[in-house]
């Protein structure tokens, strides 16, 4: 269900529909002295390489459906850890009302193959560095999408893994309780002072060659933000509750139907208003409507 490619001694294994969910695109470093293996997907029937440690990059089901098939240590940052560690702690970040909760946690049981528990993540900071012998990956915090989320520079071979800053025309994702606009922002532009060879993402884009490729992307990429933010404020050209900017959609079609819908909505609604109220373009009343300031 994968193809291999490889960026000297990284392999990406490319999933045959190009990594769009529910598959995504797990990295592969061989070192002398060990082999890594990287948000291992759904993609996997198997253990493919032999893996000696694991890394998840933050706690999204995407990103360790494969982790069932590896019997070898198992790392994650330390602010997501225990959402790649327990179902139930990954499914309260989502902050799904009941009925939305028991259907995502029925898809990803069933679809993901995502047991209740995964035993012995160890918890990794920003820095962390995995010493593979004639290779080294070093964890870079890159938080925003979730809290935890991370990168991974991996050393000579000049691969930037930058994980769920994926490049897509979707733009940036920051629907989680625990996500967050200006940390993800500050994350992008981090990303984009790292000088690299091949720039790897887990979504669509696979791998890109070339640092001003990639910063030239970033940069279509960060503004997918500002444009949600002007179209809220064209939308709160009249008072706006909540469940209206919801149905209004700012991130979604409104012909996607999905249980997570609804929550990713409401809490990317969240973070714009509490940005554009900070900032004086929106006020605030105190009956819970929302409005372009005048």
């Amino acid at each position: 269900m994968f193809n291999a490619q490889a960026y000297g001694k990284v392999s990406v294994l490319v999933p045959d529909n190009g990594g769009v969910v529910p598959y995504g695109n797990t990295v592969v470093v061989r070192g002398s002295e060990g082999t890594l293996v990287i948000d291992p997907s759904l993609a996997l029937d198997r253990d493919p390489v032999g893996a000696d440690l694991v890394l998840i990059s933050h706690g999204h089901e995407d990103h360790f459906a494969g982790l069932r098939h590896f019997d070898a240590p198992t790392f994650a940052h330390h602010l997501d850890a225990p959402s790649v560690a327990s179902l139930e702690t990954m499914l309260t970040q989502y902050g799904l009302g009941p009925a939305e909760r028991l259907e995502v946690e029925r898809v990803i049981t069933q679809e993901y193959g995502i047991p209740p528990t995964h035993e012995r993540v160890a918890e990794v900071g920003d820095g962390h560095v995995f010493d593979l012998g004639d290779r080294t990956a070093t964890v870079i915090h890159l938080p925003g999408h979730t809290p935890g989320h991370s990168g991974v520079l991996i050393e000579p071979d000049g691969f930037l893994y930058v994980a769920d800053i994926d490049l897509t025309s979707f733009g940036p994702m920051y629907g989680d309780l625990g996500s967050s606009i200006d940390d993800f922002l500050a994350s992008i532009d981090h990303a984009a002072t790292i000088g690299a060879r091949w720039y790897g993402t887990f979504h669509h884009k696979g791998v890109i060659m070339g640092s001003d490729e990639f910063r030239k992307r970033l940069t279509i990429y960060r503004d997918k933000t500002f444009r949600r933010e002007d179209r809220l404020l064209e939308f709160l050209g009249e008072p706006r509750t909540i469940d209206d900017i919801v149905a209004h959609r700012l991130v979604y079609r409104p012909h996607v139907k999905a249980p997570y819908v609804d929550a990713v909505e409401r809490r990317t609604a969240q973070l714009h208003l509490e940005r554009l109220v900070t900032a004086g373009v929106v006020t605030a009343a105190e009956d819970g409507e929302f409005r372009r300031a005048p």
